[in-house]
């Protein structure tokens, strides 16, 4: 499945974050088209002291950089976490392809839990959305993180 292949590379970002006491979401943006990873990263917030270092907006900005460009059309988003209303709104203001996620959060998450931003009535740009790719290896790993953290 051409999904996973993606996912475990968000995985592997998300590990690394652990590894650097961030909480672990990886994001990677992908052009729909070739397949080709246009942009990676992982959350920064605790590092960067700027809470919206997350995973998401980092690999959106990185992406616009890469491509001079602030709209990514037919590109795609892997996330190891459901994004939170900050992430879901800037993946629609970048025009984000497809959506794939890891494992739902049923706290923070905005796209099926939550304020389930893409349904709100004044959102220009849904995405399509396939949620629940690897979620038990995401899970696991948001898991541990902050069982060492109590």
């Amino acid at each position: 499945m051409c999904e996973e292949i993606y996912m475990k590379r968000a995985l592997e970002l998300a590990q690394k974050a652990f590894e650097q006491d961030e909480v672990p979401i990886g994001a990677v943006i992908v052009n729909a088209q070739t397949g080709e990873i246009i942009s990676e990263t992982h959350n920064l917030s605790e590092h960067t002291d700027c809470c919206t270092a997350h995973a998401e907006i980092l690999a959106i900005n990185e992406a616009c950089r890469k491509l001079g460009t602030n709209r990514l059309w037919d590109l795609d988003l892997y996330v190891t976490l459901e994004p939170c209303t900050m992430c879901a709104s800037a993946i629609s203001f970048a025009r984000i392809k497809t959506l794939y996620f890891g494992a739902s959060d049923m706290k923070g998450g905005a796209v099926e839990n939550g304020v389930r931003f893409y349904d709100s009535p004044t959102c220009h740009h849904k995405p399509n959305i396939q949620g629940g790719i690897m979620a038990k290896e995401a899970s696991f790993l948001l898991k541990s993180f902050f069982k060492n953290k109590r």
